[in-house]
């Protein structure tokens, strides 16, 4: 207990998923939050996305650890608006030392087109960056960044947009994205090493979240099927792990997350922490 206590994390993606876990798991460990969410659809998202109500029920949980909680309403794509959700949550809670660039989403299929590429790219990159831009004023000595990628991050982009045969152009902007905060995150760990501020990636396979949990997916992992069902896909999901398991838990990159933003991760930085039943190793990374 208490291993991030005194700190301030912001964290995306925060009313419900890894997000919510993330933020929950940190305030079990003594952070204080500040929690963004976009609270809407995307459009080119065809699961839909959390809600308001989803971000009041992550702030109960957060102050049911006993820790105080800013919630804020905002797309991650809008960098005025984030600095605006950031600069308030600063304001009441007296500072900044995590960063948790989680949001994102992962619209499949090809009858979206370019918009969907455009969407997913957007809010899992340059959301990504937006965020730490955003937080960075308010940042120093022994801050904390980390940002969630995906082991799509090693999937070629030729098989991104081929996966499964229902990926499409969202399917290769969300590899892209991934690919994208891989190597940002080494260049960021080489340009604030000097000033001892640590940044660092998670790296999911198959998360048990709403992304995972939704017809488009299913179709994605069952491209056999007309029409296949959460059971007809769960017989799939194993495949991509070299464990014999069809996904992580949120909680699981929430452990991940915690020992990030502790300070018993002090000296590390440009990590790429795999938390994937061994999906890496099985791709041959």
């Amino acid at each position: 207990m208490n291993r991030v206590s005194g700190k301030v994390a912001v964290v995306t993606g925060a009313a419900r998923g890894q997000g919510r876990s993330h933020a929950v798991h940190l305030a079990d460990e003594g952070a204080d939050i500040i929690a963004v969410d976009i609270c809407e659809d995307i459009s080119t998202n065809d699961y839909p996305m959390a809600r308001k109500s989803d971000l009041d029920e992550t702030a109960k949980l957060v102050e049911k650890a006993g820790r105080r909680i800013v919630t804020a309403v905002a797309d991650v794509r809008d960098r005025a608006a984030l600095k605006k959700a950031i600069d308030d949550g600063v304001a009441e809670l007296g500072g900044l030392h995590v960063v948790v660039a989680n949001a994102g989403i992962c619209p499949h299929g090809e009858h979206k087109g370019y918009p969907a590429f455009r969407d997913v790219f957007d809010v899992n990159f340059l959301g990504v960056v937006n965020t730490v831009n955003a937080a960075f004023d308010h940042l120093n000595t022994g801050a904390s960044i980390i940002a969630t990628g995906s082991i799509a991050g090693l999937v070629s982009q030729q098989d991104m947009f081929n996966g499964g045969g229902n990926s499409g152009p969202g399917g290769l902007g969300y590899g892209l994205a991934k690919k994208f905060v891989r190597d940002w995150v080494k260049s960021m760990a080489m340009t604030l090493a000097a000033r001892e501020m640590r940044v660092n990636a998670v790296h999911p396979t198959n998360v048990n979240t709403a992304m995972m949990n939704n017809p488009m997916m299913y179709k994605t992992f069952r491209p056999d099927l007309e029409a296949p069902t959460h059971d007809d896909a769960f017989v799939v999901y194993p495949m991509l792990q070299a464990m014999p398991v069809p996904w992580v838990q949120p909680e699981d990159i929430s452990h991940a997350v915690v020992y990030l933003a502790s300070d018993e991760s002090r000296y590390v930085t440009g990590l790429q922490m795999f938390i994937d039943g061994g999906a890496a190793l099985k791709m041959g990374f």
